[in-house]
């Protein structure tokens, strides 16, 4: 997770993205800076590990508490750094954040795809991928952000199979990420069915996760608005399954869907409704979630 320097609305982004509210005030990043402290705060109460990077003030990147965008962990120690659509996004791409992590995870090679920008083709991370890590599937939401070829080129190279689709919000735009419209746990899978259009890709996205034996916990648009598509499937220290969510897509889940997921896991929230409005993303998009090695497990 990246602690804030300079949070505020990203004119450069909000093109693309409805979730984004513009407020303005000094006090936007203050309020944002709580936010993300009470965040951590609560992750490591609930036993997840929390590697907490400092943001820089120069170059100014506004959406910097969003890191899962441009790079991703994997298990076998690969890293990967993503082509980004705003320009001020780029610059949050840090090697020396690399070098930091090289003294606790063990980092086999760096694949940077980022080269992609120079011909306008973006795949922005975890936030255009939801990853089965499991089952090695990459489900991707079209958009001017997540690029077929790009896209391919990751699969390829990951050894991952793509499950593509298009994918709108209720007054018809194009959502922007798939991680605000679904998410795949160990056991089960939250996702907005109803934005997906085109009934062919909405039936092979559904065969997709019944055939790797995901329950499909449905949300409506107005769900998805309230980011509860948003979530990430995490284990504490001691292995146990959470969910972290906002405080905002926590209060939105009716009670039969509480219950349809704490039959696989524990649901972890907390009130992020500055950083929401302002950055359109929630909390899945601020954790980069940390597959590698951890150093001490080479013994």
């Amino acid at each position: 997770m990246i602690r804030p320097v300079n949070f505020g609305f990203n004119e450069q982004t909000a093109g693309s993205n409805a979730f984004q509210v513009k407020a303005e005030g000094e006090h936007i990043h203050r309020q944002a800076l709580q936010e993300f402290n009470n965040m951590v705060a609560k992750l490591r109460s609930e036993g997840i590990d929390v590697t907490v990077i400092e943001d820089t003030p120069s170059p100014a990147t506004p959406d910097s508490i969003f890191p899962n965008n441009w790079i991703s962990f994997h298990g076998d120690g690969t890293v990967y750094l993503y082509p980004m659509q705003a320009e001020n996004r780029r610059a949050e791409r840090r090697r020396e954040i690399l070098r930091d992590l090289k003294n606790s995870f063990r980092i086999e090679n760096i694949q940077d795809l980022s080269f992609f920008e120079n011909d306008d083709k973006f795949l922005e991370g975890t936030g255009s991928m939801v990853l089965d890590r499991e089952n090695k599937i990459a489900y991707a939401c079209l958009s001017p952000r997540t690029n077929t070829e790009v896209l391919s080129k990751f699969c390829e190279m990951e050894g991952y199979s793509a499950c593509c689709f298009h994918a709108a919000d209720s007054k018809g735009i194009a959502i922007y990420h798939t991680n605000v419209m679904m998410c795949i746990g160990e056991e089960f899978a939250v996702i907005c069915l109803e934005s997906i259009e085109y009934q062919q890709e909405r039936q092979q996205l559904i065969n997709s996760l019944e055939n790797s034996r995901k329950e499909i916990v449905e949300i409506s648009f107005v769900q998805m608005a309230q980011f509860a598509g948003n979530m990430l499937n995490l284990k504490s220290t001691s292995g146990e399954s959470l969910l972290v969510m906002s405080e905002r897509a926590f209060k939105s889940l009716t009670e039969q869907q509480v219950q349809q997921l704490e039959k696989y896991t524990r649901l972890v929230y907390s009130p992020i409704e500055t950083i929401e409005n302002n950055g359109g993303g929630s909390a899945r998009c601020m954790i980069a979630e940390i597959h590698l090695p951890k150093l001490a497990e080479q013994a």
